[in-house]
This record gives structure tokens, sequence and C-alpha cells, in this order.
């Protein structure tokens, strides 16, 4: 199997992005491993520093939405996880751009509310950052809480799409 690398420059940091021939698998900020999130084991695959056609996408749609040109993301996705991991991924996928989930209102929108260290572990555990918007979500009280990225990142992205959403809208 082909595992594809490339690194993104972003104005929040440098970025590791990996993509199999499905798709985008890995997008991950530079104080996460990429490898570690791997869906698959990196020994079974040819590791190839280039890009296909997903990193080429995912570059361009990347650049545009740090540009404030782009709100919604058609890079073709290769996700791995659990079943209820892909649940909650799929209802990050639902939060418009701009606006913001707290971790009980993504709860209750699976369906059930006492699942909520669940959600908030899964949101934790997404592997596509930015693209699957796991910055979107916050604490019940609006306070800025767990992102992978660090805070300061999720502050970043928070204020870039409130700034720019009305001018999509």
């Amino acid at each position: 199997m082909n595992l594809y690398r490339t690194f993104i420059d972003s104005p929040v940091g440098k970025m590791a992005a990996y993509a199999t021939d499905k798709g985008l698998c890995i997008l991950a900020f530079d104080n996460q491993r990429g490898e570690e999130h791997l869906p698959i084991n990196i020994e079974d695959c040819r590791l190839r520093e280039e890009e296909n056609e997903h990193l080429t996408l995912a570059k361009k749609e990347l650049s545009e939405y740090f540009s404030g040109t782009r709100k919604e993301f058609t890079v073709q996705l290769d996700i791995s996880g659990t079943d209820f991991q892909k649940q909650v991924w799929s209802e990050l996928l639902t939060i418009p751009y701009g606006e913001t989930r707290s971790y009980m209102q993504q709860t209750i929108a699976l369906g059930d509310s006492k699942k909520i260290r669940a959600v908030a572990n899964a949101n934790g555990k997404n592997k596509i950052a930015i693209i699957i918007p796991c910055h979107r979500v916050i604490g019940s009280d609006g306070s800025l809480t767990g992102f992978a990225g660090g805070l300061e990142r999720k502050r970043w992205l928070l204020n870039l799409e409130s700034q720019q959403k009305t001018l999509f809208d």
C-alpha cells in the first residue's frame, strides 16, 4: 500500500499531511507526531515523500481556507477509527463554518447526553485537524477547552472563521 506524506506551512505552524490512494488520512500539527495516528501499520506501507492528488487538493484547499476564501473542504478522506469515533467525527462535519457547539450539544445531537466523556475523547482522537473541525467544539460555558493542536491554535482558527463568516453570508 502506498502512503504519501507532505508538509504544509500554515499560519498556525507546520503541518504533516498523509494520504493513501483512497484519501487524506492525517492532518496533524507540528506538536503532534503524525505516524502515531496512522490508520495502518507504517511497516506495511511504502512511504512516499511526495504528493498524490489528495495531498495536492488538501494543500490547495487549506491555503484557500487560511486566506479566507474557503469554508468547506472537498478533499476525499480516508477515515479510520471505531464506529463510535466515526459517528462523532461525522457529527463534527455538520458544525457550520464560523459556528461552535459545546461538547454537550454535540453529545445530545448524537443521541445520548450521558456519553459526553466518550464524545470528548473521540474528538481528541480526530486525526484530520481543521478539515474535521474539532476546533469548533467548546465548553458549555463558552471556554476553549481540549484541542490537540493547543488552545492558541484553536483560538486563532475560531477567530479566522468568525472574521470571515460575514464575507460568506
